[in-house]
């Protein structure tokens, strides 16, 4: 036996049934809005941490949520955004700043775990418009082409001569136990010791003569140079070759 329904009658039923459905939804969310307790007015009033620190010799007194970063603290609350964020999972190293001396990932630094700290970003790197001679030597020798790793590769470079300084050895270090403490760093061992920092433009070996200069206190001469007039006339000749 056929059912047979006339199409007003199956239009009925179809309206019939999504009111009925649009009703019960209404009164699901109703009544869980009425269970449930009310969401706190702000982050910072209900739970909020009070950090005090010191960032390129500046006082900051935060209250924030203990699940900020240093890296968001540093660029959404305190306003300095050199310090970059990249794979924000602290493998690629732009978001590399000094606390204490020390290099660390800042965005995988709790800034509830900075109470005291000093950090340096590359913002204070530089005493006004004399440039910090890492900073002069990334420029002279082309460390850098996009720039965005570039603070986190200069900051890190910076702990690497304080590290080698310290007499901190490597993977690569060939004597643990030599004498002098502080290690002398070939090349194999600035890029060893800068491997948390990725370069995606490729400027690995501009980057390892800008930290080889700073650390030997010896100008190096530059591996590269602006396109001269022979240079331009063959990259022409090429070109209207290629047409």
């Amino acid at each position: 036996m056929r059912i047979r329904l006339r199409r007003r009658r199956f239009g009925q039923l179809l309206i019939v049934g999504t009111v009925m459905t649009t009703v019960g939804n209404w009164m699901k969310r109703s009544i869980a809005q009425t269970s449930s307790p009310a969401s706190p007015i702000s982050s910072s009033q209900s739970n909020g941490v009070n950090v005090a620190l010191s960032v390129n010799g500046t006082f900051h007194s935060l209250t924030l949520e203990p699940r900020v970063t240093l890296l968001d603290a540093l660029r959404e609350h305190i306003g300095l955004t050199g310090s970059k964020k990249g794979c924000d999972h602290g493998q690629c190293g732009a978001c590399t700043v000094l606390m204490d001396g020390r290099r660390v990932l800042s965005c995988l630094t709790l800034l509830a775990t900075c109470e005291g700290s000093d950090v340096t970003t590359i913002e204070g790197l530089a005493q006004g418009d004399d440039l910090h001679p890492m900073q002069a030597a990334f420029i002279k020798h082309d460390g850098f082409q996009c720039g965005y790793c570039t603070p986190g590769q200069i900051c890190s470079a910076i702990a690497v001569l304080n590290e080698a300084h310290n007499g901190e050895v490597s993977y690569v270090t060939t004597d643990v136990r030599q004498e002098p403490r502080s290690v002398q760093l070939s090349d194999d061992e600035i890029r060893e010791r800068m491997s948390g920092n990725i370069c995606r433009c490729g400027a690995y070996p501009n980057i390892v003569a800008a930290i080889r200069e700073v650390h030997t206190g010896e100008a190096e001469a530059q591996s590269w140079q602006f396109a001269g007039e022979t240079e331009t006339a063959m990259f022409d000749a090429l070109e209207m070759r290629t047409e």
